[in-house]
């Protein structure tokens, strides 16, 4: 074989061995990792699938295979991840954002009238990017991105910064509700809390049992501590009426929709399931 890498062949050997490893979508990493290693897009990637590489870029390329062989994920590698649209920066302050996620999202925004100026809270924000989407896709709306890890809250800073919405959205420390003491009542509350059961955490995949935030993930012996927290403190932080859409996990469902009932005080509870039939977004209204 010929001692020449190109770009098709460095993408051949790279899904080879990452589906050798087991690792989960082989081919579309190898991509991710060519095109952001080589400065370029997919695209332009598949134009050049016969160029060779230069031994600077093999090194490269390389380099960034080792980091992957070790479950690193992608996203922790790029320094940014897709969601709804828009690019957010991550990395192992706060959790890769998921697709599912998506789900918080188009529920509130069924809640918000599109010339809505209501305020809008963002509990356990992560990397901010449910309440960041929020703002761009309602731009009369205020939001507040709340979240107990000051990492986190840095991170989200940076992708308030490069989606333009500094005017609009607050970020703010503090342990769920704490976080916005003082502040008038929202009209909203999304958030994606923890929600994995404790002793869960190390059976995970090793992208999220080794290397994204555990405080993120950990949710006591249930997985359904911090529903009991928001269905039991939301009340003084909310008007009358208003929404909250939370992600829950898959097999939830049940569970949540009895704690948001037994907290008293609440209008309609309902369980939405994801595009897998799984039990995903907890939505109710307050009072």
């Amino acid at each position: 074989m010929t001692d020449t890498w190109t770009i098709r062949r460095i993408l051949t050997w790279m899904t080879e061995d990452f589906r050798g490893r087991g690792i989960g979508s082989p081919r579309l990493d190898g991509e991710l990792l060519i095109a952001h290693g080589l400065g370029i897009d997919r695209v332009r990637m598949y134009m050049d699938l016969d160029r060779p590489l230069t031994g600077e870029e093999l090194t490269l390329l390389r380099a960034l295979v080792a980091r992957r062989r070790k479950r690193e994920p992608v996203a922790h590698i790029l320094g940014k991840r897709d969601f709804f649209g828009r690019t957010f920066e991550v990395n192992a302050d706060v959790l890769v954002p998921r697709p599912e996620t998506e789900l918080v999202v188009e529920r509130a925004l069924a809640g918000l009238p599109a010339d809505s100026e209501t305020t809008v809270l963002d509990l356990c924000t992560g990397s901010g990017c449910i309440g960041i989407t929020l703002a761009m896709e309602r731009p009369g709306i205020r939001v507040c991105l709340a979240d107990v890890s000051e990492a986190a809250l840095a991170v989200a800073r940076r992708n308030v910064e490069q989606h333009g919405v500094g005017a609009r959205v607050e970020v703010r420390q503090g342990d769920l509700f704490a976080a916005c003491e003082g502040m008038p009542p929202f009209g909203m509350l999304v958030s994606n809390p923890p929600y994995v059961v404790d002793a869960e955490i190390d059976g995970l995949e090793p992208e999220v049992a080794t290397f994204e935030p555990r405080m993120a993930l950990a949710a006591g012996d249930d997985g359904l501590s911090f529903v009991r927290r928001i269905a039991g403190e939301c009340g003084p932080y909310l008007e009358a009426g208003a929404l909250a859409v939370l992600e829950i996990g898959d097999g939830q469902g049940a569970a949540a929709r009895a704690i948001v009932e037994a907290a008293g005080g609440m209008g309609r509870v309902k369980v939405y399931p994801d595009l897998a039939g799984h039990d995903r977004v907890l939505e109710f209204s307050v009072g």
